[in-house]
């Protein structure tokens, strides 16, 4: 695990957040490509129950509570997308504090599907370049949209929907642990992107 900045190399903390309603494969999906690359990744409920049932009523078991992690420890946190888990990512105050601290810091952010709307209300994403799932781009204030999959700009990174799950799974090993990392896992996954 190494977040590369310069030439200095230190560990790698992510944090992706659940809530009910989320799409499950959009958070797995990325999950599972950070861990294969060894970056330290935890599944992090909002509900305040670490039994979170998806958008397509898969229950998935967090790793901690909100209340029990400090986000301030993690290099990079990450929002799942799907309704209602957007809007209840939205909702939670917490998370919210932690996404604009986390912004103003230059720590790493990233979402996807209609979870970049979240970054776009909170003003996160003003006068940049940013996706997201279609009917969503009237909530990322401020931006230049994009129809890309997965766009990072500075800081922050945001996919367009499932379909860009992996690509955005290492897009964030590529930022976190360079280039070489992000290619041995797309090898390695048998990834050939058309």
């Amino acid at each position: 695990m190494r977040l590369i900045t310069g030439k200095e190399i230190v560990m790698a903390k992510v944090f992706a957040f659940l809530a009910e309603g989320l799409e499950e494969v959009e958070c797995l999906a990325v999950v599972d490509v950070l861990r294969r690359a060894g970056v330290e990744t935890r599944l992090v409920s909002i509900t305040g129950n670490r039994m979170v049932t998806g958008s397509h009523n898969i229950t998935i078991q967090a790793d901690a509570l909100f209340e029990e992690v400090n986000p301030d420890e993690a290099d990079l946190l990450f929002l799942p997308g799907g309704v209602p888990g957007t809007p209840n990512l939205k909702a939670h105050e917490g998370l919210a504090v932690a996404l604009v601290k986390a912004n103003k810091q230059g720590r790493r952010v990233a979402a996807i599907c209609a979870a970049p709307s979240v970054l776009g209300e909170l003003g996160l994403l003003k006068g940049r370049t940013a996706t997201c799932y279609p009917g969503y781009e009237d909530r990322l204030h401020g931006v230049s949209y994009t129809l890309q999959g997965v766009i990072t700009d500075g800081n922050i990174t945001t996919g367009r929907g499932l379909g860009y799950a992996l690509d955005l799974g290492l897009e964030l090993v590529r930022l976190l642990q360079g280039t070489q990392q992000s290619a041995k896992i797309k090898k390695s996954i048998q990834y050939d992107q058309c």
